[in-house]
């Protein structure tokens, strides 16, 4: 059985938490938060030697001194704030102390990721602005686009009020998707200026900032290196490039769907293209290295 990810107490340090990457003790520390531990080895409080109470001291239910009293941690048990260990020095699965805080999804080095909804908005805000931008470049094949779409619609009505048989296709005839492409093209590489800019930079285009996310490298704080961009963008690039292909498009576009959905269930909250080149959406400013 598999340990959840997750901040605990060093149990060779109680001082500090170490990060348990899923399967294995990391090399991440950090403060631990929180009051200090119980003195003795491995948090246990230390023992002390049980003494005869005096004359009128002890009454009925209670204890001598150095046994467990209600409400009392045993001896070896673990303390507040601290998980039970497993059978390699872990934290054991579904078990936790009292009053222990559920374990907040983050980067090794314990930076908060960012939930799915910021991802969407910052998405939605970016596009936006890329749209703006873009248009003078876009704005003449996107005039063609839509006059060669109205055409194709005028021409299947007119069929029908003829009488005859409309032939519906699964695809646009080529009138239509010779100026979508180039729309489309230009559009993406304009975004991948304005995206490589920001977050090679800053780590964060103007819509990540408006919402307070950023990215960066999953082991590595800062701004991701160039490479990490180009490897990100790559892949959604080239979904949405393709996914304006005729025959082919729905497959794509079913793809860059799947890759927009994937941070819902992945453990370490990474979209696909967020896997291909290691990197993460976090909480906040992505600070430099």
């Amino acid at each position: 059985m598999s340990f959840p990810h997750g901040w605990y107490d060093d149990p060779k340090d109680l001082s500090s938490q170490r990060y348990w990457d899923g399967t294995a003790w990391t090399d991440h520390r950090r403060p631990r938060p929180g009051p200090p531990p119980y003195e003795g080895e491995f948090g246990r409080p230390q023992q002390q030697p049980a003494q005869a109470p005096q004359y009128g001291q002890q009454q009925y239910g209670q204890q001598q001194y150095g046994q467990q009293q209600y409400g009392q941690p045993q001896y070896g048990a673990p303390q507040y704030g601290q998980p039970h260990q497993g059978p390699h020095g872990g934290p054991q699965y579904g078990q936790q102390a009292f009053g222990y805080r559920p374990v907040v999804p983050s980067t090794p080095d314990g930076v908060p990721l960012s939930g799915w909804w910021k991802r969407v908005g910052a998405r939605f805000l970016d596009g936006l602005i890329v749209m703006v931008v873009s248009l003078p470049l876009t704005g003449y094949f996107w005039y063609h686009y839509l006059q060669a779409a109205l055409d194709y619609e005028s021409d299947m009505f007119d069929s029908a009020r003829a009488g005859s048989t409309p032939r519906f296709n699964t695809t646009l005839p080529w009138d239509v998707y010779k100026w979508i492409l180039p729309a489309t093209g230009i559009a993406l590489l304009v975004y991948f200026v304005y995206e490589f800019f920001f977050l090679t930079r800053k780590g964060a285009t103007p819509g990540k900032m408006a919402v307070g996310i950023s990215v960066r490298l999953r082991d590595v704080a800062g701004p991701p290196t160039p490479v990490a961009v180009l490897k990100r963008f790559g892949l959604y690039g080239a979904l949405s490039i393709l996914g304006a292909v005729p025959l082919v498009g729905t497959l794509f576009g079913l793809l860059g769907l799947l890759d927009y959905l994937w941070p819902l269930w992945d453990d370490k909250k990474q979209a696909l293209h967020d896997k291909v080149a290691d990197t993460n959406v976090v909480v906040g400013q992505s600070r430099h290295r």
